[in-house]
């Protein structure tokens, strides 16, 4: 795991995601378009108390995933965190990449939220996390798992 370095994404660039973009459209999500799309308006750019964007990164430099910490915007209170845009390139699957990205992001959590939320429609990513202990439960608005921290 030492030829990969996870990185907090203070400004983002467009151009170092392209290969991501389009790998993501490939596989028929759009949420990263999206990513680039609200940070670019600054509807969403990671910049609010708490909020962060991660990127791992291989030898040459190359964003292999990114995930993002947002306030959850669909919860009454400030408390809940929302795991967002996580997505880890094909290519790069079933090496730790995805779990060492997810750790950072849930440590991260920890200093800011109660609680983590997140959206996934996929049979995989429900796998993946409830392998980390996020409870598979519309507790929460527009979420289907949930995970307490602290």
């Amino acid at each position: 795991m030492e030829q990969f370095t996870v990185k907090q994404m203070d400004n983002l660039n467009e151009e170092e995601l392209t290969h991501l973009v389009e790998e993501s459209k490939r596989e028929g999500f759009r949420f990263l378009d999206r990513l680039i799309r609200d940070y670019k308006n600054g509807s969403n750019a990671f910049d609010q108390r708490g909020e962060s964007l991660w990127g791992v990164f291989d030898q040459d430099g190359q964003c292999v995933a990114i995930g993002g910490l947002n306030r959850d915007p669909y919860a009454t209170e400030t408390s809940v965190g929302r795991l967002r845009r996580f997505y880890v390139s094909s290519t790069f699957r079933r090496m730790g990449i995805g779990k060492l990205l997810l750790k950072r992001i849930i440590h991260e959590a920890n200093l800011h939220f109660h609680v983590l939320v997140l959206n996934t429609d996929t049979e995989r990513g429900d796998k993946f996390y409830t392998s980390f202990g996020f409870i598979q439960e519309s507790r929460y608005p527009q979420s289907t798992h949930w995970l307490r921290l602290k």
